[in-house]
């Protein structure tokens, strides 16, 4: 019996053995695994707080520089509010360029003196062959004006510090003739100029635009305007209801559509109207292509609807037509006397406040680059620079 009983203690034993044995080599088989499992959970925590970590120094570096400039370190003032930007140049995007410009104060009374600034807005290739006539129209009218200029993006200019022109290329996307590209190159000069709380004004010229006055007589005569001026006419044949499309109903039905020319002024509200707007141009930017040509019919259609009263109907700018084909005439160096220049601020029939004017045309187009040298001479004679 005792030997019996020792040997199934033995056989116990053994048996005992061999499971702590086998257990044993079940836990450091396990060990491995229980790592991996670790490390696993560590890499996912320490991922998840650096997307959170990247996430927060983003917003802290996108708002004060590029969403809300206005913000600094330091105390928030009013002067800091209302303070122009230093430079036109920023990293905002469209969407938050609009979003940004988009924003006005409700309250009309400025708690602080504000000078009413005319923006002249330039939408151009590259450079601008005019540049030397428009230096002698800004001189000595610091103060009461801004400059945008909308280039191709691949443009650099090179104009001194001493420039008007110099830092006020904003940054641009490319532009076809025809497309939509070109509304949403206007629509972003006028938000990049609504950056400036006090320009009230803005004007949209072209590279081969000149100015027909001084700068004293354009600016009284946009600043004590009732109306902005801006064509809105309902122009039946092909070139006008012939390029309606009936996708844009029913936002915009044919007895809305409108025509005007592309380059136009118009006022602090209803610049805001056009780059906040999310109902309208949607469907220019989806239905309007060749022959429909945004920029001639989505200001005019847009603005005619909902401000109708606040425009004057008309441009400030003249060109010639009779020509006929795709553009207005060319003038060269040739065309440029004085008679001519004289002739075109009252060429036509208008009204201003509702009165009858013999000043009808501020600026003109279109000029050759081969116009400048007679436009500097006659300047001082003719255009009172």
């Amino acid at each position: 019996m005792k030997v019996m009983v020792m040997e199934m203690e033995e056989g116990f034993k053994d048996n005992a053995a061999s499971r702590l044995t086998n257990q044993s080599r079940s836990l450091l088989s396990m060990r491995p695994l229980h790592i991996l499992l670790l490390f696993l959970f560590l890499t996912f925590g320490i991922s998840v707080a650096g997307i959170h970590m990247i996430q927060f120094l983003r917003i802290q570096h996108l708002a004060p520089t590029t969403l809300i400039s206005i913000y600094d370190h330091g105390s928030v003032t009013l002067e800091r509010f209302v303070r122009p930007p230093l430079n036109v140049w920023h990293t905002m995007n469209d969407s938050e360029l609009l979003w940004r410009a988009s924003m006005e104060p409700r309250i009309n009374v400025y708690p602080f003196k504000r000078v009413p600034k005319l923006a002249f807005m330039f939408l151009t290739k590259g450079s601008l062959p005019f540049a030397p006539l428009w230096e002698m129209f800004f001189k000595e009218h610091e103060g009461i004006y801004s400059i945008y200029v909308h280039a191709l993006p691949d443009y650099k200019s090179d104009y001194p510090m001493s420039s008007v022109f110099y830092g006020r290329y904003i940054p641009s996307q490319a532009v076809e003739w025809g497309e939509v590209s070109m509304g949403d190159a206007e629509r972003r000069l006028l938000a990049n100029a609504l950056l400036d709380i006090s320009n009230e004004w803005f004007v949209l010229l072209s590279e081969s635009c000149i100015p027909l006055r001084g700068f004293g007589f354009i600016y009284g005569y946009v600043s004590e305007s009732r109306y902005s001026f801006m064509g809105a006419y309902d122009e039946e044949g092909p070139d006008g209801r012939g390029r309606y499309r009936t996708g844009m109903e029913p936002e915009i039905s044919l007895s809305q559509w409108r025509k005007g020319s592309q380059w136009f002024e118009v006022n602090r509200k209803l610049a805001v109207e056009i780059v906040q707007d999310t109902t309208y141009y949607p469907k220019f930017r989806e239905f309007c292509k060749q022959p429909c040509y945004v920029d001639e019919h989505y200001f005019p259609t847009m603005l005619s609807m909902e401000h109708r009263i606040l425009l004057a109907n008309r441009t400030l700018t003249w060109k010639d037509w009779s020509r006929g084909g795709a553009h207005p005439a060319t003038f060269g160096k040739d065309d440029v006397t004085e008679d001519f220049l004289k002739k075109l601020p009252g060429s036509e029939a208008c009204l201003y406040n509702d009165q009858h004017s013999q000043v009808c045309y501020l600026f003109a187009r279109k000029f050759a680059p081969s116009a400048l040298e007679p436009l500097l001479q006659l300047a001082p004679k003719i255009l009172g620079l």
